[in-house]
């Protein structure tokens, strides 16, 4: 007998990971075969008692067949709407008079009670389709039905229709059987359950439980604010939903605070929470307002004192009625970093050379570097933070400090203080802070050492936030604030733009002579590549024996014109290894061959009197990257089983296709027997525990 798992699978492989919020109800489905090798889903079973919902011609499985049957479930089960008012495959005609009439059916539609008025109209699609919010409205136009529901297992989107042709709201959730009964006998149904649902109480218990059973798509919900409100709203997408995603944020952190409410469904004592959709747009709006007010308060310098929510009232609505749903505080941050890498214009990026650094080569740099507990990290161009939240998600499971269960991460008070004061990061881009502070903050860092300043213009930090905080933690050994005293330095800076600056340029001494006598002479032509100067600086930011991470332009390590770099490198650290990367890494932004350079800095016992290393032959770590992560267009490549269904890691995340991982275990194993060897410059790798 051929399992039902293994033939839902060849309709949705992997269905359990697919169907985020609906896979509760998937050991409830009834298939059976109906000819050999056609199978099909049984008529939808209601607390025991069988009612019809779909005939064999409809029930054969298919993705969206799965999907549709699922959310019977939810509808019945959960929403308590009783199976006779609900029908599937529903005709919907448009056009009349002169115009050609067509028929469409509408998947799923639950009717009023008196079995003839639409109530709830419901779009169905595959896991990997998009949502048709267009052909929802059409069919909530022809049917004359008040709510929309589209759904693919993995999104679920409701369109509110108040008055006919028009789409003026969006609700937070759909109403419950109990709620439309409240309304039902009232003047204005349709008004009336809007005010019902918007006057529920919504708590942080309810937002935690909703996210244990609902894994919420960040970057889809993004994509559909776009499209429905943000692309004609005239703000910038980006700077609106950030002071959205601090000021809920700021009220799932104060929300354990505040005197708890009584929450009738759960019967229990529970802490409200005020980022959500309210019954009057300009209530929301206010509640937002004061909310982000009290963000920037809570973590300043993220944004200006005079910054205000610039979106209208009724934007605004849409926006949180979207956003609610979503706890932030211990996301899934591979969901969070996908969908602010999205939000980033690529404009933006691309002008600068910043590129968001693919998480298999961050996970794969941590790992050979092992950073401990009390080692102080450093990203000195940190982007979205990447390095620093995957190594304060490394030390975590490191030392059992942090729990994952369902895509829900629980840290420890040891990994927040840990984060809180080893982790810190600087960029000189507004947006790239912006999104650093909010991962360090959504990872568990309270306090968010990311710093707004230019990391090589290193002189003008005097005076700056960054310099005291430096100086308090004792990480700084001159009064210039050109030595630092980090432990780990891990950084992909970017490779875009020539520095022109010549009081700039002449504060490095990786410049060869030749450039500098021409600075002297006055020659406004003098150009050198900012990724250079970033060489120099981030061995410039770590102590003696210090060890660091870059990722750099293939030409550095084989260009006749770059042979003062690798002069440079060899004189102020030991390479320990290079890495060579698949040139679809960076892509689709860029198709750079690039490499990880990995250095321990010498120690001044390891220096003769000339400042030359003593120890000149020594063996270095070399390898290349076979096996792309990504294809010729960009999009990621994930491990398959024999089956054809994405292989998972244990927090529930697709695998990724690479060699990198491999790369690392051959280079811990080689750093292993460096050390066996008595080779102490490896000495890092010595607690080493298997991730």
């Amino acid at each position: 007998m051929v399992e039902k798992t293994q033939i839902l699978n060849k309709a949705i492989p992997n269905i359990e990971t697919e169907l985020t919020f609906l896979k509760e109800y998937i050991p409830k489905l009834v298939i059976y075969e109906k000819e050999e090798g056609k199978w099909y889903i049984k008529s939808h079973d209601f607390k025991g008692k069988r009612k019809l919902v779909l005939d064999e011609k409809t029930g054969k499985i298919s993705p969206e067949e799965i999907v549709r049957q699922l959310f019977l479930f939810e509808l019945t089960n959960y929403y308590d709407y009783p199976i006779e008012r609900i029908k599937t495959e529903e005709k919907v005609t448009f056009g009349r008079g002169e115009r050609k009439e067509r028929v469409g059916r509408a998947d799923i539609v639950i009717y009023q009670e008196d079995k003839i008025t639409p109530w709830i109209i419901v779009e169905v699609k595959g896991p990997n389709e998009r949502l048709n919010l267009q052909q929802l409205k059409s069919y909530l136009n022809a049917k004359g039905s008040p709510i929309g529901v589209g759904i693919n297992g993995k999104e679920k989107t409701i369109l509110y229709r108040p008055y006919p042709k028009q789409f003026d709201d969006n609700l937070p959730d759909i109403p419950f059987e109990t709620e439309y009964q409240q309304v039902k006998d009232t003047k204005n149904p349709i008004i009336e359950v809007k005010d019902v649902i918007l006057n529920r109480t919504w708590t942080l218990e309810e937002l935690e439980e909703t996210n244990k059973k609902e894994q919420f798509n960040l970057r889809g919900i993004i994509e559909r604010l776009e499209e429905l409100v943000l692309a004609n709203s005239g703000v910038d997408s980006f700077t609106e939903i950030f002071k959205l995603i601090y000021a809920k944020l700021y009220d799932e952190s104060e929300a354990k605070d505040r005197k708890t409410v009584y929450n009738k469904e759960t019967d229990k004592q529970e802490h409200p929470l005020k980022f959500r959709k309210y019954k009057d747009s300009n209530t929301t709006f206010i509640t937002m307002s004061e909310l982000f007010e009290g963000a920037k308060d809570e973590w300043k310098g993220v944004f200006e004192t005079s910054d205000k929510i610039k979106l209208t009232p009724e934007h605004l609505s849409i926006c949180v009625g979207e956003l609610q749903r979503i706890k932030l505080f211990g996301a899934n941050l591979r969901i969070i970093d996908e969908a602010f890498e999205y939000l980033v214009p690529e404009v933006s990026k691309s002008k600068k050379g910043q590129y968001f650094t693919p998480r298999v080569i961050i996970d794969a740099a941590v790992k050979m570097l092992n950073p401990s507990r009390r080692e102080y990290v450093i990203d000195p161009g940190c982007g979205s933070a990447g390095f620093l939240v995957h190594a304060m998600l490394y030390v975590g499971r490191k030392y059992d400090w942090l729990k994952v269960e369902k895509g829900t991460y629980e840290y420890s008070d040891s990994l927040r203080r840990y984060a809180g004061k080893y982790l810190w990061g600087i960029d000189f881009e507004e947006k790239s802070t912006k999104i650093s502070r909010a991962i360090m903050l959504i990872a568990g860092d309270g306090k968010a050492h990311i710093f707004r300043e230019n990391s090589l213009e290193f002189p003008k930090w005097e005076g700056s936030k960054l310099k005291n905080m430096l100086d308090e933690e004792e990480l700084t050994r001159d009064d210039k604030n050109r030595e630092l005293n980090f432990d780990i330095l891990m950084t992909n800076p970017p490779f875009a733009g020539e520095i022109k600056e010549s009081l700039l340029i002449s504060l490095y001494s990786i410049v060869p002579e030749k450039i500098l006598d021409r600075l002297s002479k006055g020659d406004s032509k003098v150009r050198i590549d900012r990724h250079i100067l970033f060489v120099e600086r981030a061995l410039d930011c770590i102590k003696e024996g210090g060890r660091l991470a870059i990722v750099l332009p293939q030409g550095i390590f084989n260009n006749t014109n770059d042979s003062y770099v690798r002069e440079f490198i060899v004189k102020k650290a030991r390479i320990l290894g290079v890495v060579g990367l698949d040139g679809n890494s960076f892509k689709p932004h860029t198709g750079s061959k690039t490499s990880l350079l990995f250095l321990r800095k010498w120690k001044e016992e390891e220096l003769d009197e000339g400042g030359n290393p003593k120890l000149e032959d020594y063996p270095i770590f070399f390898a290349v990257s076979k096996v792309p992560f990504k294809d010729n267009s960009g999009e990621y490549i994930f491990l398959k089983d024999k089956n054809g269904n994405p292989v998972l890691d244990d927090e529930g995340n697709p695998v990724y296709q690479t060699d990198l991982f491999d790369i690392t275990h051959a280079f811990t194993k080689w750093g292993k027997e460096q050390l066996e060897k008595g080779d102490n410059t490896l000495d890092f790798l010595k607690d080493l525990r298997d991730q």
